[in-house]
């Protein structure tokens, strides 16, 4: 009996679709045919298998491939356009059909029956699974159909957005389809425009009407997709026998009712929201330089012609969705299994409510970010800024109209939300236990967005006690990426937001509170939120190598535009301003690069903000400004010879050191002892130096001209650690201070230092030439003398130099008299009670500088916008792979996995992971 038992199996394996599918890949009758067979009839059952062979969407991604479709468009081009006007027509009438939508239980029911009875598994119609299969095969062939070079892209204007005349008894037939229209009493208000997005005809002459075409067709019928009962809402929605009810899917802005749980529709959602974003796509065929010029279509129609209604509803559902996702619970093993730690490596399956708010997040960042063509801000009545308007863009209009403070709760903890659930993932004690947020950089342009867009959240936000935390985490978050060369742009975007926060005053008014956010713990114990941005820039900054240079300046002004608010820094927030101080005016730094000496007067412009303001309450930023008082003093008599005279004795004195190393491992076993214990000593050294805020100030007449020998020498040959661009050095690095000598005249030290320029030039002068011409200068930058005049002299010194004057001789007379343990406390008591409000100028009003949008930051941001939807789409589907993309650079690298997640996923993914479908494992072969 049992050795036939393998015979009758193999009819029901059958029936899973595997053989009609292996064909339809390799035989001539299926996707070969597009291409081999020319002008195949719209009424051919060839299409119809292109509706209801497929049972997932990684089937018509792996069996249908973008090298098919573009190989059709060569060959047969009018295949293509047939394909898509069969596949369009059949959704459209699909969803129009009295049988849409198959309610999920009666359809399996049905097939299992059908199955007992007959044995062959001829299944019932599946209008929901027809549908779905539409929408795919859509999200396949379009993004082929955009790629097309502008003189082939006829196909696509002639296809999909050409009108059709025809008479008027035969648009009669259009018109009887109530699915599609619901009216809108409201429609016309606040000049939003009305479209014919769910009108059939428009009245052109008598007699005859104007269909729209085949793309605002498929618009309509998207959205009527997203409100379906039965579809993507639940039945118990349905009103009579209207399925469509245009009902906000979740409670929160506009709706303060839930319509019920929809979990059972969120994948009918997604592929929706899929084909949506696809069409959205279009511009990211088009190349940076014609993005204005050359709006897409698609994009334009979707932001200025859909009904207000709907603009106002899709707006809700996709805010709501997205805004309670860190609220709601969806893990496929219950809440307990939900937070286990690595359970994101032991249940491999994808979540349909993570993927629905993925989703969700890249469709409202596109549309608000769009700004093409028509679809520009409008210039507003003083000509200085641009906003929306009900005509440019929808979506970004009703975005800056939201004025409640209740919605404005529910969005800012939303965002919260989402930022407190990344730094858990972070922070937490087994590293990647926690699976990361995968939609943090759709959330972080959503925030910007929402603060540029709608100045009274911008407003609500800063006022709010969550201001300081909203910081910390994109601080946070931000030096997370920092060494992610992938995530560059991102960080970028993150200085930005930093930079359009720091210049509100409610912003600097907050800068005193403490961080309370759940950060990490080596920066949880900073102080003020003043301090712990002070740190996180400079982390950003100096450990960076100089990779992110092109953050530097957004973060250095938002320091400058935060700097009247300082009070009561800490020793080593002042220190770190000082060191970022140190290293923008080192003059390998400065003369690198035509665009460096303006990040060195943000920072003399920080200074001077707290020294004419706030110079009595920042002690120690005071005490670490007349430390390195010598380094504002050169500043003021900087020369290009100067400069590169200190780069060639650094450059001498390192080859120098290099030399000495060489020569000691050349000594006996004894000295190597030695030298390993040394590094381990300097280390200990440093430590306790840089953490004693005790630091003596120079005297007056002290200068490193006579200085004794031994420390002379030392400090000749020793490369100052500044002379590491954005490595800037602690005041624990700087030479010992406050040692007396005898005092010299001016005249000596002249003669001294023309001495020792004569001695230098007279070895370097060739040297100097050859460093300014191929040493210094990036990417072909030679400065010269007058551009170091152009900038040296407009440099803010006069506040800071006055102030050392003042204070300088005051300060020295302190070491010279106190016991050196107790001078730091009487020199920190000296400046608290110090009043120099006569001696320095009056301050001027505050002029924060704020970012401001051009047309290259606004193609910057939506080419990192969709380069970020571009990578998320090639897992699991891929839905753009292969195609030339002229918006960004795309640079395929190989993935490199962490050891602990890889061990984890082959040793208990392997076991529990075996759910996947077949069609994923093909998938993932292709």
């Amino acid at each position: 009996m049992f050795a036939n038992l393998p015979q009758r199996i193999n009819v029901p394996f059958n029936l899973l679709g595997d053989e009609p599918k292996l064909a339809f890949r390799s035989q001539p009758g299926g996707i070969s045919k597009l291409a081999a067979t020319r002008s195949i009839p719209e009424t051919d059952s060839y299409w119809d298998q292109y509706v209801i062979l497929f049972d997932s969407a990684s089937d018509v991604f792996s069996l249908i491939s973008h090298n098919d479709v573009r190989r059709a468009l060569y060959d047969a081009p009018e295949n293509v356009a047939t394909l898509i006007r069969v596949v369009t027509s059949r959704l459209f009438n699909l969803v129009s059909d009295h049988t849409f939508p198959t309610p999920p239980s009666v359809s399996v029911a049905s097939f299992a029956t059908s199955f007992i009875r007959t044995g062959t598994g001829s299944a019932p119609r599946n209008t929901t699974k027809e549908v779905l299969n539409c929408l795919r095969v859509l999200q396949r062939v379009l993004p082929v159909v955009f790629e097309l070079e502008s003189d082939t892209s006829r196909f696509e204007t002639e296809v999909l957005w050409k009108k059709e005349e025809v008479r008027e008894d035969v648009g009669m037939v259009e018109r009887m389809e109530p699915q599609f229209v619901i009216d809108d009493e409201d429609e016309g208000d606040d000049g939003a425009p009305e479209g014919p997005s769910n009108q059939a005809t428009t009245a052109d002459t008598k007699g005859k009407l104007t269909l729209p075409s085949l793309a605002e067709r498929l618009f309509s019928c998207l959205i009527d997709l997203l409100f379906c009962c039965g579809f993507s809402l639940p039945t118990k929605l349905q009103v009579d026998h209207y399925k469509i009810n245009y009902v906000i899917w979740e409670k929160g802005v506009g709706s303060t009712v839930d319509p019920g749980p929809s979990h059972a529709f969120e994948n009918n959602k997604t592929e929706v929201l899929r084909l949506l974003l696809v069409l959205l796509s279009r511009q990211i065929y088009a190349p940076p330089a014609s993005l204005f010029s050359s709006p897409s279509l698609y994009s334009l129609h979707f932001v200025q012609h859909i009904p207000r209604r709907h603009v106002l509803t899709v707006l809700c559902s996709l805010l709501n969705t997205i805004m309670n996702s860190s609220h709601s619970d969806h893990n496929l093993m219950g809440t307990v299994a939900g937070r286990l730690p690595y359970n994101h490596l032991v249940f491999k399956g994808e979540d349909p409510r993570a993927t629905l708010v993925a989703t969700c997040f890249q469709v409202l960042c596109v549309l608000l970010d769009f700004q093409s063509g028509s679809a520009r801000d409008a210039v507003s009545n003083d000509s200085q800024t641009t906003a929306p308007t009900a005509k440019t863009n929808t979506f970004r209009y009703f975005i800056a109209k939201l004025h409640r403070p209740n919605d404005f709760a529910y969005i800012l903890n939303g965002v919260v939300s989402i930022f407190e659930e990344e730094m858990a993932s972070i922070n937490n004690l087994l590293p990647g236990s926690r699976k990361h947020v995968p939609y943090m950089v759709e959330t972080i342009v959503f925030f910007w967005k929402m603060i540029d867009l709608n100045k009274k959240f911008r407003a609500y936000v800063l006022d709010s006690e969550k201001v300081t935390d909203l910081l910390a985490y994109l601080l946070c978050y931000g030096i997370d990426i920092k060494d992610k060369p992938q995530q560059h742009g991102l960080c970028r975007a993150l200085s930005y937001i930093i930079q359009s926060l720091s210049a509100e005053r409610a912003f600097g008014a907050k800068l005193s509170s403490p961080v309370r956010a759940q950060v990490p713990q080596k920066w949880s114990n900073l102080g003020t939120a003043a301090d712990f941005m002070i740190h996180a820039i400079y982390s950003m900054v100096a450990t960076t190598s100089g990779a992110l240079t092109s953050l530097y300046p957004a973060l250095i002004i938002a320091l400058s535009n935060s700097a009247p608010y300082f009070k009561n820094l800490s020793v080593t927030s002042s220190t770190r301003l000082i060191q970022l101080f140190t290293a923008f005016a080192h003059p390998s730094f400065l003369l690198s690069d035509e665009g460096h000496p303006r990040l060195l007067f943000f920072m003399l412009e920080t200074f001077n903000a707290v020294l004419l303001r706030n110079l009595s309450e920042n002690p120690n930023l005071v005490y670490g400004i007349l430390h390195a008082h010598r380094a504002f003093e050169d500043l003021g008599t900087f020369t290009l010879v100067g400069g590169l005279r200190e780069i060639r004795r650094i450059q001498l004195a390192k080859e120098e050191r290099a030399r000495a190393a060489e020569g000691t491992l050349n000594k006996g076993k004894n000295r190597a002892t030695d030298i390993e214990a040394e590094p381990h000593l300097e280390k200990a050294r440093l430590l306790q130096s840089e953490n004693n805020s005790s630091v003596e100030l120079p005297q007056e007449h002290e200068s490193v001209e006579n200085l004794p020998e031994s420390r002379s020498r030392s400090m000749s040959e020793e490369e100052p650690p500044t002379t590491r661009p954005l490595m800037s050095p602690t005041l624990s690095e700087a030479p010992p201070l406050g040692v007396q000598s005898p005092e010299i005249s001016e005249k000596a030290r002249g003669k001294m230092r023309a001495l020792r320029s004569m001695s230098m030039s007279m070895d370097m002068t060739g040297s100097l030439e050859r460093l300014v011409t191929t040493g210094v200068g990036r990417n072909g930058f030679i400065p010269t003398q007058e551009w170091v005049t152009s900038w040296q002299q407009g440099l803010p010194l006069d506040p800071i130099l006055l102030m050392i004057s003042e204070l300088l001789p005051k300060v020295q007379e302190l070491q010279a008299s106190f016991n050196p343990t107790n001078v730091n406390a009487a020199i920190i008591d000296l400046i608290r009670s110090t009043s120099l409000q006569d001696a320095l100028p009056k301050p001027s009003p505050l002029t924060p500088r704020r970012f401001m949008w051009s047309d290259a930051s606004i193609i910057w941001l939506s080419s990192l916008i969709w380069g970020e939807i571009y990578v998320r789409g090639m897992t699991p589907l891929g839905i753009w792979n292969s195609t030339s993309v002229r918006l960004f650079y795309v640079k395929h690298t190989q993935p490199q996995h962490r050891q602990i997640s890889e061990t984890v996923t082959n040793v208990v993914g392997g076991l529990l992971g075996r759910s996947e479908s077949s069609q994923s494992l093909r998938q993932r072969q292709q």
